[in-house]
């Protein structure tokens, strides 16, 4: 990774708070891949947002664009335990509870919370608010160079996603799954399927990239 950038938590939570390892290599892709129109499907609190906006930057100084999907402040609401990860727990740290919670009353989630901790970018940021599965048509897949899917991790969820994703995107493009080995979540099951199932598998594989998380 370019010794200029440093993954950092920004006092938020994040999946890779304990798995810098799995950072390094999204950053690492990015880093080979140089690209200029990026998908984020699943910004929770906007950490790797943010990283990834400052690597986009050091790149491409300021030439580049950022597009995120999550139903952000609505997720105790609309997901259930099948699409839930370890990222979407409560706050657990106490100070971080006293400040956000108790002090400040922020929701981390809220898409207004991730657009503050972005703001620096806001000219190279676009949110969209809503499930994948609603979002994803509106977006022009064949513009997007890189997308990191991190939203929903069912069976279900990852496999619509993918299909979404693949009618439209271009060829030689990246898709980055987080949680690949991740055996109680259906992110496996719905990669290797679309594999087994894709007759040109080797356009496929210069289309996707698995990460372990």
């Amino acid at each position: 990774m370019n010794k200029d950038f440093k993954f950092k938590l920004y006092f938020r939570k994040s999946s890779f708070k304990k798995d810098i390892l799995s950072a390094n290599i999204l950053f690492e892709q990015i880093e080979s891949h140089k690209p200029k129109h990026f998908l984020e499907v699943g910004v929770f609190q906007g950490v790797t947002s943010r990283n990834i906006c400052e690597k986009l930057n050091l790149i491409h100084q300021n030439q580049f664009k950022y597009y995120g999907i999550d139903i952000f402040e609505d997720a105790d609401d609309l997901l259930d335990n099948k699409e839930m990860t370890s990222k979407h727990n409560k706050i657990s740290n106490p100070i971080k509870h006293l400040l956000y919670n108790i002090i400040f009353k922020e929701n981390l989630n809220s898409l207004k919370s991730v657009k503050e901790l972005l703001k620096k970018f806001n000219n190279n940021v676009t949110l969209y608010k809503g499930l994948s599965e609603k979002v994803l048509p509106k977006i022009n897949i064949s513009e997007i160079d890189f997308i990191f899917l991190d939203g929903g991790h069912s069976y279900e969820t990852v496999k619509n996603d993918l299909f979404l994703i693949l009618k439209d995107i271009k060829k030689n493009k990246v898709i980055i799954c987080d949680d690949y080995d991740q055996k109680k979540y259906g992110v496996k099951k719905a990669v290797d399927e679309l594999i087994n199932n894709v007759t040109e598998i080797k356009e496929l594989n210069k289309r996707l990239v698995k990460i372990t998380t």
